[in-house]
């Protein structure tokens, strides 16, 4: 028989270390805590509203592509996607609000109208994101982060500097630009990293390039869509999947695993097994002390990126002039991002993101309703209280008030709302995290927990806590990344 590999958890990771494993000829199974599959990327329906729970900006869409290529298919072959235009809309006041263009053209007009001049700066800005976007995918997410010696191929050591690692990104930005809007504009992605951009390494440029050239996209019936996609190619390839399976014990002998026992009892005994699921959750809770790679201490001591408040709504009307991705910066910026990274607390005046699928893709709503939700980016391990977040429902949906002409409350149908304590119900997510662990310097690359166990030999991690990193096009590359460890480690007939 061919070696049994066993991997915890249906999200991105797990379905790509699923899918490429079972090409390779190992026979697979994944076990999965929640009946649905896509773990962070779930979605769920109710009153006729079809919602995502987590990710929803598309960025990077030929590692998506290059994933479905792998097994002889297409994205296409699963979603249609679409480009926005615009991409989002920034809100900084009532009357104060940018539209973020598709059109490179446009984007170049945009930040010459609000500072002449600055176009020759974007492009050099662009040009430096495309050259870090283009190593890093190509050369430093590949590497499975053992060691400082993965990254000693002399082309990567050359591109330290260029890549800009020791520089950081607040630092990088205001050498280009002086308009408070663009700055904004230019470092809203970093503040998912973990990090306030001064403690962000200058290399997540390389997220600029994805958004303002590569584009923003979306598939339309929900990001879920991507998930049933990546589950359909790894049963093609001979991947079961079973739902609803919470491992609760790992059971080791002399340096390896043997089984894991879900929590009806079942035992499944395994030739590999992967994490793909929570990192901590699995080492500090299923392990025993003496096949932890790490200590209490040093989870601890990790720098988290931030959780999030949500709120899935259902209006009974469509909101005019609203687009599919909205940033409310109309806020402090940088109080807000102290609030989460410096001293953790919830924020008296915060910035927030609206999204609303429907605006796009009416399927997600019943007909002239809207579908949104609201994501308010928040430090991990806060008290999380119904109270605490009710009045963050009523500051957000009086912020949109200001920008739609009109109170959203009288038209909520449906309300939902997810924080800290669904992170950890559903997920076993340390520290309630929505967004893994944070990208600062002393957490990239080999710096962040390994991707193999030094314990077990044939236990392997992948997913948002360990290389490359959190996100859906990391998450992804992670799989394929432990899948071919693996391969290199363990032979299909070991």
């Amino acid at each position: 028989m061919n070696t049994q590999v066993t991997i915890v958890g249906a999200g991105f990771a797990g379905l790509s270390a699923a899918a490429y494993l079972a090409q390779d000829g190992y026979r697979v199974r994944i076990l999965e805590k929640n009946e649905g599959l896509g773990g962070r990327a779930r979605q769920f329906s109710a009153q006729g509203y079809t919602f995502d729970m987590g990710p929803s900006w598309y960025w990077m869409p030929e590692v998506f592509e290059q994933f479905f290529n792998d097994f002889g298919s297409t994205a296409a072959a699963h979603y249609e996607l679409v480009r926005l235009d615009p991409s989002y809309e920034v809100v900084f006041g009532v009357e104060d609000r940018i539209e973020v263009p598709a059109s490179t053209q446009e984007l170049f007009a945009l930040f010459e109208e609000l500072e002449p001049g600055s176009s020759a700066n974007l492009q050099k800005f662009l040009d430096e994101a495309e050259y870090k976007y283009r190593v890093g995918i190509n050369e430093f997410v590949q590497k499975p982060g053992h060691s400082i010696l993965d990254f000693a191929d002399v082309r990567v050591f050359r591109s330290v500097f260029k890549l800009q690692m020791l520089t950081d990104m607040a630092t990088y930005v205001r050498r280009l630009f002086k308009h408070p809007q663009l700055i904004q504009l230019l470092e809203f992605p970093v503040l998912f990293l973990g990090a306030t951009p001064s403690n962000t390494p200058a290399l997540y440029s390389l997220m600029n390039y994805a958004d303002l050239k590569l584009g923003t996209w979306y598939p339309l019936g929900g990001m879920h869509k991507i998930i049933e996609g990546m589950a359909t190619v790894a049963r093609a390839q001979g991947v079961e999947i079973v739902s609803g399976s919470a491992v609760q014990e790992v059971t080791t002998t002399d340096g390896e695993v043997r089984s894991v026992t879900t929590a009806d009892g079942t035992v499944y005994p395994t030739d590999v097994l992967v994490c793909a699921a929570d990192y901590h959750h699995f080492e500090q809770e299923l392990l025993a002390p003496q096949d932890r790679m790490y200590s209490a201490d040093y989870w601890q001591e990790r720098t988290m990126a931030p959780s999030s408040l949500l709120f899935y709504i259902g209006l009974d009307r469509k909101v005019p002039g609203l687009h599919h991705h909205t940033l409310f910066f109309d806020a402090d910026f940088n109080r807000h991002a102290h609030d989460i990274y410096e001293e953790p607390v919830w924020p008296e005046d915060p910035l927030f993101y609206a999204c609303a699928p429907s605006v796009t893709d009416p399927s997600v709503a019943p007909t002239g309703c809207e579908n949104m939700f609201f994501l308010l980016p928040l430090a991990p391990d806060l008290d999380d209280s119904t109270e605490r977040r009710d009045h963050y429902w009523h500051l957000m949906c009086e912020r949109l008030a200001r920008r739609v002409g009109f109170d959203i409350r009288p038209h909520v149908v449906y309300r939902r709302s997810y924080a800290h304590r669904e992170f950890r119900e559903d997920y076993n997510a340390y520290r309630g995290n929505a967004y893994g662990l944070a990208n600062t310097l002393r957490q990239t690359a080999f710096l962040k927990p390994k991707l193999r166990s030094k314990k077990l030999r044939n236990l392997w991690y992948a997913g948002q806590l360990t290389t490359p990193g959190p996100g859906m096009p990391p998450s992804i590359i992670s799989g394929e990344v432990a899948a071919r460890d693996i391969k290199r480690a363990l032979p299909v007939h070991a």
